[in-house]
């Protein structure tokens, strides 16, 4: 069976349009209540599952998650298309970034959507959806993004945090005390603090690492600080991109070298655990039927493996797919249903088999995240 698109929960689309719909006392998907100024924090790669998990080590948050405090992530769960969702409201059909690696079919090449940007990629036209900050501004609200500094010039970050104006800050605790600045620095605004730390330890060393829990410490005790320093007419929620597993490398599922697997392949984007598989443009319709056979034949009982047309017509990249972003999605998508993760062995670069972290497909793991409220948004009066 494939995995079901609609979860009946909250999506990460929700979350800033909410934020903004609260600040002008109108009605919302969340049903937040009226403020003055909304804070959304994202802790990148913190799933339900391993919040609970270690729950002991994060009682601030722990303490809200409930059964209703739990979204939704996008697909594919990376970071560079629910961020962009996140910061739309828009799904990857719409806003255009629908991997981690995609094709750019103007220039015939795969480019990371995290790094990859130059001067054939524009982030203005490539993401193409208006952000909720851009809409702030539009009406007055001022937007203001806290992020590590390494970031600020990037084209992941024109592309989808224009329109708000980007403060820095070195450590967590630095981008919390930015933050409380930020809002007391506005009659009305949103702001959007960004915590990629987890994420980094994770990929390096594992979300059952100690490097990961002490980090979790580090977001939660910062929290455990700035929640009491919400005002009445301040609310806050908290959520993630999406969550991880750990994959072994005796986990790994090697390809490349069977030319069943790879005859007629141009490319191979996405990430290991969402492959994006693309022909090349003069494979013929036969050749096309026996590729993706060969993989469902291969892979079929531990992965997703369907077309395009499939994936579209299924919704996992949204309701509605624009025509200029369909060709970026892979003609065949391999998305992983257990713990292993897809390496490409004729890739020259073959680095990112030490990361240990992983996400991309459709795993409870991956995809459930944290919604928590705090303050004036709090369902437990925090």
């Amino acid at each position: 069976m494939l995995p079901a698109t609609k979860s009946g929960r909250p999506s990460l689309a929700d979350v800033l349009p909410s934020c903004l719909a609260a600040i002008f006392g109108e009605p919302n998907s969340l049903a937040l209540p009226s403020v003055d100024r909304a804070v959304v924090v994202l802790v990148d790669g913190l799933g339900v599952s391993s919040l609970r998990a270690r729950a002991g080590h994060a009682r601030t948050m722990a303490r809200e998650l409930t059964k209703a405090s739990v979204a939704t992530a996008g697909f594919p769960t990376t970071t560079a298309a629910n961020l962009a969702t996140l910061t739309t409201g828009e799904p990857p059909g719409i806003h255009g970034l629908i991997g981690y690696t995609v094709l750019d079919p103007a220039h015939d090449r795969i480019v990371n959507q995290l790094t990859g940007w130059d001067d054939r990629l524009d982030p203005a036209t490539w993401q193409r959806a208006a952000t909720v900050f851009e809409r702030a501004s539009d009406l007055g609200v001022p937007s203001i993004v806290v992020a590590p500094e390494r970031y600020r010039h990037s084209g992941f970050t024109h592309a989808v945090l224009r329109g708000a104006r980007y403060v820095s800050g070195k450590s967590i605790a630095d981008r919390f005390a930015a933050a409380r600045q930020a809002l007391d620095d506005v009659r009305q605004g949103i702001v959007y603090l960004y915590i990629p730390e987890l994420d980094q330890a994770a990929h390096a060393h594992g979300w059952e690492s100690e490097k990961w829990r002490d980090a979790l410490e580090a977001v939660d005790s910062e929290l455990s600080r700035f929640v009491p320093m919400l005002g009445p007419r301040e609310g806050m929620l908290v959520t993630a991109d999406h969550g991880v597993i750990d994959v072994p490398e005796s986990s790994h599922v090697l390809f490349g070298d069977d030319s069943a697997l790879v005859d007629g392949i141009r490319f191979v984007a996405g990430e290991p655990r969402c492959l994006q598989l693309h022909f090349e443009p003069d494979a013929g319709t036969p050749l096309r039927a026996s590729i993706l056979e060969r993989w469902n034949a291969a892979e079929g009982g531990r992965s997703h493996v369907l077309t395009r047309r499939e994936a579209i017509e299924q919704g996992w990249f949204g309701p509605a797919v624009d025509p200029v972003v369909a060709p970026r999605i892979g003609d065949i998508l391999v998305a992983a249903r257990r713990a292993i993760a897809y390496y490409d062995t004729r890739a020259q670069n073959q680095t990112g088999r030490n990361m240990i972290g992983q996400h991309g497909s459709f795993s409870p793991e991956e995809s459930a995240v944290p919604l928590l409220r705090f303050g004036a948004f709090g369902l437990s009066g925090n």
